[in-house]
């Protein structure tokens, strides 16, 4: 799509004062480095990848073992995972060109088939019919092109043993189950991965689930930073179903909504996590969100102050969906165009909403104007501040007005036409 073909709407202005915003994070029992935290938070996109032998069914990764495929077949789906047409490098350009700066792989999810050769588990993608370590050629191509490589671990297990629950939904514990022994094998799983393929990040999940307690999370984030201490952590390691808040009582550097944008935190990092389609892995003719709300999806979640983790789900041949890859190459164009609104800025002062969202860097302020309601569109007052000049980011200056701090901008009058202009 020619990004020429529709216009999309960002005003910036200058002013005489520097909007400043508090940036007091949450201090983890053992802190990762606020510089290496304020940097995560700069790069505000990122690609999630959910994949695995489940593709072969079409079918949600961990979630349907059990559910909606029998546990023995989805147990014995490796056997078949055979995706010659995987090429780490054609994922990572895809998230280049998309925009994106950092990419986070299901190294392991809730199902226990490791996506790297493993000496502490044989279900691993070493035997299946594929035996390629998919997350030593992501974490090359990563390097490569100069995208930050990040880890999905999961701390629930349903296909171990000593993991005392085996499918969603379980109520009884396994007697047979060890937890000690589980910790004990999460440990030498993680020791692989932070020392052979050193992630960027960390992002856990599965907390939720009763077995898992908090002492186990203290434990599990402590052996990572003695592996490396600068290694982020996300706030599902610790025993708490409340993945948007962070707090004392939550361990994590950053908090992590879900399929939904967080709201506007000035104090706390975070990063909304949500899928380009609506399944977290692949699945036939799922239905893919629009040009439209992908981009107001990702201003949205900078106008909050956070990161956007957008997920493909690639096939079971290794590719990724032209489709969902066409959707994102948009957004790299988009993102070419305006991008300076969206990195390395700050969210706020508005509380973003359905018509507009402001992000901020140094004396400019962007707005992104998703809707028009009419020729003006007016801001809540910003007092001690004065407004010196008003434009179109890659165009012309428009006329506005400032009293008692209220900003109205006279919108172009093309908007009067051209509704496109605002309806990305």
């Amino acid at each position: 799509m020619n990004m020429r073909s529709f216009s999309y709407l960002i005003i910036f202005l200058f002013f005489s004062c520097q909007l400043k915003a508090q940036t007091n994070l949450i201090d983890p029992a053992i802190k990762t480095p606020k510089a290496v935290l304020d940097n995560f938070m700069d790069q505000r996109f990122g690609m999630f990848i959910h994949w695995g032998p489940v593709t072969l069914r079409g079918t949600e990764i961990g979630w349907s073992r059990g559910i909606n495929v029998p546990a023995d077949d989805y147990d014995n789906l490796y056997k078949e995972f055979n995706p010659v047409l995987f090429n780490a490098d054609e994922w990572v350009k895809t998230a280049k060109d998309a925009g994106m700066k950092y990419l986070t792989i299901t190294a392991k999810h809730h199902d226990g088939f490791l996506l790297w050769p493993s000496a502490v588990s044989d279900y691993n993608i070493m035997n299946s019919p594929y035996k390629v370590d998919v997350v030593g050629l992501l974490a090359a191509a990563c390097k490569k092109y100069d995208i930050r490589f990040c880890i999905y671990f999961t701390v629930l297990d349903w296909h171990d043993p000593n993991y005392p629950f085996h499918k969603p939904g379980q109520k009884n514990i396994d007697a047979k189950a060890d937890m000690k022994k589980f910790v004990l094998t999460m440990k030498s799983e993680i020791q692989e991965l932070v020392n052979n393929y050193h992630p960027y990040m960390l992002w856990f999940d599965g907390n939720w689930e009763s077995p898992w307690k908090n002492e186990y999370g203290i434990d599990i984030y402590t052996y990572i930073k003695k592996l490396d201490p600068k290694v982020i952590i996300n706030n599902r390691i610790g025993a708490n179903s409340e993945h948007t808040k962070l707090g004392p009582e939550i361990l994590g550097d950053y908090a992590t909504p879900e399929q939904k944008i967080g709201a506007l935190n000035m104090n706390d990092p975070w990063e909304t996590c949500m899928t380009i389609c609506n399944q977290w892995a692949w699945k036939p003719n799922d239905s893919l969100k629009s040009l439209k709300e992908c981009i107001q999806t990702l201003a949205k979640t900078a106008g909050g102050n956070g990161n956007l983790l957008f997920n493909v789900g690639p096939m079971p041949d290794g590719r990724i969906e032209k489709r969902q890859a066409t959707r994102l190459k948009e957004m790299g164009n988009w993102l070419k165009l305006y991008g300076e609104s969206i990195y390395k800025t700050k969210g706020g002062p508005f509380k973003p909403n359905e018509i507009y969202a402001a992000t901020r860097k140094g004396n400019k302020l962007y707005i992104h104007v998703f809707d028009k309601k009419s020729n003006e569109l007016i801001l809540p007052a910003l007092h001690a501040v004065l407004v010196r000049k008003a434009f179109l980011l890659n165009g012309g200056a428009i006329n506005y007005q400032q009293a008692a701090g209220v900003i109205t901008l006279q919108l172009p009058a093309q908007l009067l036409t051209k509704m496109t202009l605002l309806l990305c």
